[in-house]
């Protein structure tokens, strides 16, 4: 199937949302008894976490394809434990997933961002950063741009990883699962920081991580099959299903992991004796 019948078959099944504003009209909490709040209006929402209980959300919709942008601010000071996970996942066996997590550190140390895309139920395609800056100071955006072409992960708009669509050449890529957006903030002491070796410290509990400022331009699942035509969205609001990385961006990539990546599944030959995943040597 050309890429251009494919796109217009997207067109035609799904709704195209831009949403921007209120939390409470996009995501619903999902666990936590109480740990996890909408506030200001809708517009600031907190997870956390002590001893007894983590907290989560997901979004209300359910998205095949889109632009997703999020403000988090981490949990501050002593996170060593903790894991804030912020992911787009479809459910099943072979489910699709794209995950942002971040692993907490002792004060002072700084956190890891790890990576990850699942395909079919498969992941093991784990890419870890330092970031360049402190992430529970203040607000970053994180964000995934997901299309037919690839997925290419950003932090404050500059992008620091693409998994580009391989298909052609026997690489499976999520295109046909249309997934939620969750987040969730939990202990997981047994592995996150150094291994499991630094234990999360409950003196400084509850520990919180904010979110704000959620915008999605976006394929919408919908049962009725709404095209997105019938909305009449202007072609900007559909440019980035053929939004690919320009020079400025893979520049930025090659920056970004040749300074602060840490991990890297591809240049992990110990972990695959038989030889790197096919991905790898194709992209």
């Amino acid at each position: 199937m050309s890429s251009k019948i494919f796109l217009a078959l997207i067109i035609t099944t799904f709704v195209v949302a831009a949403s921007a504003g209120n939390l409470n009209q996009d995501f619903e909490i999902t666990w936590g008894d109480g740990r996890a709040k909408i506030l200001n209006n809708g517009n600031l929402l907190t997870l956390s976490l002590d001893k007894t209980s983590g907290s989560g959300f997901r979004s209300r919709n359910e998205y095949l394809f889109g632009k997703i942008d999020m403000q988090l601010k981490l949990v501050p000071g002593n996170s060593a434990g903790t894991v804030t996970a912020y992911y787009l996942s479809s459910l099943g066996d072979t489910h699709d997933e794209i995950d942002f997590e971040f692993l907490g550190n002792l004060s002072g140390d700084p956190y890891i961002l790890h990576t990850n895309v699942f395909t079919q139920g498969k992941g093991n395609r784990e890419q870890q950063f330092y970031l360049w800056f402190d992430p529970t100071k203040d607000f970053h955006t994180y964000s995934v741009l997901w299309n037919p072409q690839s997925i290419i992960f950003s932090v404050d708009g500059t992008p620091i990883r693409e998994f580009k669509n391989l298909e052609s050449k026997g690489v499976s890529f999520p295109k046909n699962q249309a997934m939620r957006i969750y987040s969730s903030l939990w202990n997981a002491d047994d592995w996150a920081t150094r291994g499991g070796l630094v234990k999360t410290d409950w003196s400084q509990a509850p520990f919180t991580a904010s979110y704000r400022s959620f915008n999605a331009q976006a394929c919408v699942w919908t049962s009725s099959g709404s095209s997105c035509s019938s909305n009449n969205p202007s072609s900007s609001n559909q440019a980035w299903l053929k939004q690919s990385l320009d020079a400025t961006g893979q520049a930025r990539i090659k920056w970004v992991q040749k300074n602060y990546m840490i991990y890297n599944y591809c240049a992990d030959t110990k972990r695959f004796p038989q030889g790197l995943p096919p991905e790898c040597t194709l992209a």
